[in-house]
């Protein structure tokens, strides 16, 4: 390769994806630089004393079904530079209004066991699509290529699933509020209407990998994850540079390929005027979708959950029925701030002793809200969580705050509180951020999208950086 540049390759951005992609270069052997506006690496998986000294809280991501599942993070020898995977006894836990619980268990039987009349159906579902998950992430995780999809039999039962709406699965599928109730609940990971086409496909994905690798969480918080790459990154000869702000691509050093790990409206700022005016029109009509408005939480103890096997999940999903996430999350697609939200909460103190100092807990809770929403949830997520856990309120020492415009400040490719990269309904799933045969590439030869504005996503799991990097080794190929 030629060398009048002073890398192969310059990434903006050090987020999952960002560090992926280096990665994935640096494994190449290509001369690889790292570039980070703020003073810590990490994007959507930083950890920080939020509330009170000694309470590690995840400042975004938190739990992490896709990153121990990720393909390529598979690949990488990870363990070696710190990072630890802890798995809770339960995956997941969904109170209901009577005082018992739904689980998602590792075992499809046990899981279940907890679902009333739609026990066997729901096996019946899940078998399948665990015995096909190779196949399915291969598939799915990632743009559309034709080589994993030449698997059609082993495809067939989770695309027809999660090409379904939520609504639409629930009311084939299940009789029992139970096992309706679990799926609305993982559904609304989407951030879209259950009655949206595709909206299935986040539960009916998240449920099979709950089965297969579980919802783990990294020992000390999601920085780990960050850290590891970036320790894996250096010890391949890559650079990281941090608080070294960036606002127009003419300021990087020259490089073969630059990547940026931002969203349509950033590389629109920061290299637009090197894109044709066609494709600029295309990243302008990019949608962004929901927000999320967040509580971070030192407690005095342990959620004190009318539902006991509540304390041996490390998530928990808090909406009662189907039907009440369901409203929940059209009322949020329709511009209002829901009235009992829909909230997920993560207690990594639960399984991960150095979050809390010893006796003490952390709790990471958000809801969805519109995007750019002003409107504080803080009182509404509260109430959910009290109706679920009487006296969880006398348990709160201090509370962190975080709603949609603090989070585009924290991390400006959070546009509106949107940390998804862009909405994922079926018009920008794989199409995302524009029509293109590799969607990784722009028309200008040497500028490249690493982010979760790319397929397959949202999500820790390092799948558009990998990608993104595998566009630029094609090309100079």
């Amino acid at each position: 390769m030629a060398r009048q540049y002073a890398y192969d390759a310059v990434v903006i951005g050090s987020g999952p994806n960002g560090l992926a992609a280096a990665v994935e270069l640096a494994r190449s052997e290509r001369s690889v630089l790292v570039v980070e506006a703020k003073e810590t690496i990490g994007g959507g998986a930083r950890s920080k004393e939020l509330t009170l000294p000694a309470f590690v809280h995840d400042v975004c991501s938190a739990v992490h079904p896709l990153g121990l599942a990720s393909p390529f993070f598979r690949t990488l020898p990870l363990e070696q530079f710190g990072l630890e995977w802890l798995q809770p006894e339960i995956n997941l836990a969904h109170p209901l209004d009577d005082g018992s619980a739904v689980l998602l268990h590792r075992s499809i039987a046990t899981t279940a066991a907890t679902l009333g009349v739609d026990g066997d159906v729901y096996q019946r579902l899940m078998i399948p699509l665990v015995n096909s998950w190779e196949a399915i992430i291969q598939a799915f995780l990632g743009p559309l290529r034709l080589p994993p999809l030449l698997h059609p039999f082993k495809l067939a039962p989770f695309a027809l699933a999660a090409l379904s709406s939520a609504q639409l699965l629930s009311d084939v599928a299940f009789r029992g509020p139970q096992a309706r109730a679990l799926l609305g609940g993982i559904a609304a990971h989407s951030m879209l209407s259950l009655r949206q086409p595709t909206s299935a496909a986040a539960g009916v994905l998240l449920a099979t990998a709950g089965h297969v690798s579980g919802w783990p969480v990294p020992r000390g918080g999601s920085q780990a994850i960050v850290d590891a790459l970036a320790a894996y990154l250096r010890s391949l000869g890559g650079e990281i540079r941090t608080a070294t702000e960036v606002t127009n691509i003419d300021e990087l050093p020259a490089a073969c390929a630059y990547l940026f790990d931002v969203t349509p409206r950033q590389l629109l700022q920061l290299a637009g005027h090197r894109l044709p005016d066609t494709y600029k029109r295309q990243l302008r009509r990019y949608r962004y979708g929901p927000a999320a408005f967040k509580l971070d939480l030192a407690l005095d103890g342990p959620i004190p959950w009318t539902a006991q096997e509540c304390l041996k999940a490390g998530t928990v999903h808090l909406g009662g029925t189907f039907a009440e996430i369901a409203l929940s999350e059209q009322q949020v697609q329709c511009g209002q701030p829901p009235e009992r939200p829909y909230v997920l909460i993560a207690q990594q103190s639960m399984v991960d002793a150095t979050r809390a100092p010893a006796g003490k807990h952390t709790a990471w809770a958000y809801c969805h809200v519109p995007n750019g929403s002003d409107f504080d949830m803080t009182e509404r997520i509260e109430a959910q969580i009290e109706r679920f856990a009487p006296g969880f309120r006398d348990r709160i020492l201090a509370r962190h705050i975080t709603d949609p415009v603090a989070l585009e400040h924290y991390n400006p490719n959070y546009i509106g509180g949107d940390f998804n990269g862009g909405k994922q309904d079926i018009r920008q799933l794989f199409t995302r951020p524009t029509i293109r045969v590799n969607p990784y590439t722009t028309p200008a030869p040497n500028i490249f999208i690493c982010s979760s504005s790319t397929p397959p996503g949202g999500g820790v799991h390092g799948m558009c950086g990998y990608f993104a990097a595998q566009a630029v080794l094609k090309q100079q190929h």
